[in-house]
This record gives structure tokens, sequence and C-alpha cells, in this order.
């Protein structure tokens, strides 16, 4: 079972990256072709419009719902292998993540019946799948004493996992905003309302999953430590990170921010989660360290 967990992902790995390739495709695909002309001076070349292959955007999206499917076949094959949810790792944690982000961009796809999306935020899945690959050792070990608590490794890391996943959607809202401007630099790029909204819903998302994750994770802590909150690293930098999304939150609903300044925090509040998903987790040392996991 082991084995067909990671077979399995590595189909959801593959469509994953095919689906990130053809939304990127229908971005870039050139505007202007060019075309040879018989004219009465001979041959000259002329410039016509174009546009992406109309096979382009439903590819994409059936290449993203297979790689849901093939991840989460692949997560349920390792849950019923080790017979805990699969998530106690780094290299699950990574895969975890990954599939969370595909997970909810192909839910804001249907939702919003927007493509564009998705080339900037299933490349992030993308790149964590390689990461996973390439650092993480995918065999099965044993979980350390504190971590065998099965209903809260599901309840506590599976929630915040997917607060993670959801505020991936709007960090690559916040992107596309930047790249496009009010002005609407770009054609093929959504508008910076739309784009705006996106960002806003997903932390909507994001946030209230994130506050009952660190809820679970200081019960947990009680259960396993004998208190509630230590000022781990892990704990204090989950903490900044809702502190965060939650002066974004005020800010833009209080205050009025919109428009850059709300991108931007969107960009900062994202870059806290990588740097407690990754900086935190295998570089600082705590309680909650997956350094040489």
């Amino acid at each position: 079972m082991e084995q067909a967990s990671y077979n399995l992902f590595i189909l959801g790995f593959a469509f994953t990256a095919a689906s990130s390739l053809a939304y990127v495709l229908r971005i870039v695909w050139p505007r202007v072709a060019y075309r040879v002309a018989a004219t009465s001076a001979g041959s000259v070349s002329v410039a016509a419009p174009t546009a992406s292959p109309a096979w382009l955007g439903p590819l994409a999206t059936f290449s993203s719902w297979l790689a849901v499917a093939f991840l989460t076949a692949s997560l349920g094959a390792r849950w019923a292998a080790t017979g805990r949810p699969p998530y106690a790792d780094m290299w699950e944690y990574t895969v975890g993540f990954g599939w969370g982000i595909a997970l909810f961009y192909v839910l804001f796809e249907w939702r919003y019946r927007q493509r564009t999306l998705g080339a900037f935020v299933m490349p992030m899945a993308v790149a964590l799948f390689a990461v996973s690959t390439a650092f993480f050792p995918s065999q099965v070990r044993p979980l350390i004493p504190a971590l065998q608590a099965n209903r809260l490794l599901a309840a506590h890391v599976g929630t915040t996992m997917l607060a993670y996943a959801a505020l991936a959607i709007s960090f690559g809202a916040a992107l596309m905003y930047l790249a496009q401007g009010e002005q609407r630099r770009f054609s093929r790029l959504p508008s910076a309302e739309l784009l705006e909204d996106i960002g806003y819903k997903s932390v909507l998302v994001g946030f209230p999953m994130l506050a009952v994750g660190i809820g679970l994770g200081a019960y947990w802590a009680n259960s396993a430590w004998g208190r509630y909150w230590g000022w781990d690293p892990k704990e204090t930098s989950a903490l900044v990170t809702w502190l965060v999304y939650a002066a974004y939150l005020h800010a833009r609903n209080l205050q009025g921010w919109k428009g850059q300044r709300s991108a931007v925090m969107l960009v900062i509040g994202f870059l806290t989660v990588l740097f407690t998903f990754f900086a935190v987790n295998l570089w600082v040392s705590g309680l909650h360290s997956y350094t040489g996991v």
C-alpha cells in the first residue's frame, strides 16, 4: 500500500505539472502570428491576431481535477498503509500542502469560472511536490510519542495545512494583481477588482481555519506537554502569521485598504506561511521541528 501511495502521488504530480503548463501557455501564447501572403509586388509577411488554442483551457481544468483525484487517492492509501493521518513528517506534510493548494484552486476556478489564476497557483503545488521528491524521504517512519494521537493529528495538522493551502490562493491572486495593476496592463489577465475579490474571499476561508488550527494545537500541547502555550518557535511563527492576516482584514474592512497595499499585505502574509512551513520546521530547533525527518 505504501508503494501504491507513492505511485499515485507521481501520477498526481505529473497531472499537476501538465495543468500548470497548460494554464501558463494560455497566458503566454503569442498574440500575433505571421503568415506569408502573395501580392502583385511579391510575397510579404502579414501580422494576424491569434488566440490561444481553445482546447488548452479544458485540458488544464481536466488535468487539475485528475491531479486532485490522484493526490487524494495517494493520501488515502498512505493513511491506510500507516494507520494514521498522512501528514506526520515533512514528505507527507509537503505533499498534503500541495494537494490542498490544488484542491482549493479547482474549487475557486469552479466558483469564479476563471482559469487564468491557475498559471499563478498550480505552479506552487508543482514546486512543493518537486521539493518533497528531491529533499524529503518518502519512507514511512514510526511516530514520536508526542504525535501518537490520530484524532488530534488529523484535526490540528490537517486544519492548519488546509488553512495554508487556502491562503496560497490569496497569494496567487495578489501576485496577479500586482502584475495587472488597476489600469489592466494585460488583457489576458482578470480585472483588478476580480483578483482583489478572489484574494479577499480566500483569506475569509483560510483565516478562521488557521485560528481553529492554532486553537487545536494549544489543546494538543496541553495534552502532550502539560501547557497550552509555551512560545515554541512554531507556535510563535504560526501566531505571527495569523496576526498578519488579521491585520490585512482589519486594514481592508475598517481602514478601507484596497488595491496595491492590500495585495502587498497578502504577499507578506504568505511569505510568513512559507517561513513557518519550511524555516521553522527544518532549521529552528523546537518541539515542533521536523529537522532530520
